[in-house]
């Protein structure tokens, strides 16, 4: 589903949206914001998360180190600019709603440093215990696969139980992504955002 919004989204606006399994881009053409709820959706069950071994040992072995909310701002502005060559669906009107959300507390960035520079990050918001990924990206190899495998982690550890990709890709296809319903994902979802007392953050 997809259609055009004009005025600028408040952020409870996107708030409800995202409770009822719908979610903003923008159009890289007109820079309008559409709608959308894919059928089938993607996602991953944390439980069947499967990172590969290389992958595991460079997030453990301290080749990266990661923070949260640190650098939401440069975060969803290098995946803007990662996102060029295949249209820029985060829009300056996309960034200026997150940034908005990241102040309420309800969007949320991982990054990943190498010798004090970010090297890759995500971003994604979080309602009970669900939490929506939006892009990543990565300046250095491996950088956005080990912050979606220190982001699943954390999850997992603060009691999340959906973790939402929204469209599959073959970047995330390895890690084992799930394709299910509308029904069955607004379901999942239900049953997530009434676990209220979670929280990606203290």
């Amino acid at each position: 589903m997809q259609t055009p919004n004009h005025r600028p989204i408040a952020p409870e606006t996107l708030e409800y949206a995202y409770r009822n399994g719908i979610f903003p881009m923008g159009d890289p053409e007109t820079g309008e914001i559409h709608w959308y709820q894919p059928d089938p959706r993607a996602i991953f069950d944390l439980d069947r998360f499967h990172a590969p071994r290389r992958l595991l040992k460079t997030v453990r072995g301290g080749e990266f180190t990661f923070t949260v909310n640190l650098a939401f701002g440069e975060v969803i502005r290098h995946c803007a600019r990662s996102h060029q060559a295949e249209g820029m669906w985060i829009t300056e009107e996309i960034i200026e709603l997150y940034t908005r959300m990241h102040k309420l507390g309800k969007a949320h960035s991982v990054e990943a440093w190498s010798g004090g520079r970010l090297a890759g990050g995500l971003y994604g918001v979080a309602f009970g215990g669900a939490f929506m990924g939006e892009s990543m990206f990565h300046i250095e190899r491996d950088a956005s696969k080990a912050c979606l495998v220190y982001l699943v982690e954390r999850l997992k550890s603060r009691g999340f139980v959906l973790l939402d990709t929204q469209f599959p890709t073959e970047h995330l296809a390895q890690f084992g992504i799930s394709l299910i319903s509308h029904r069955h994902y607004l379901r999942r979802l239900r049953a997530a955002l009434a676990l209220e007392h979670v929280r990606f953050t203290p």
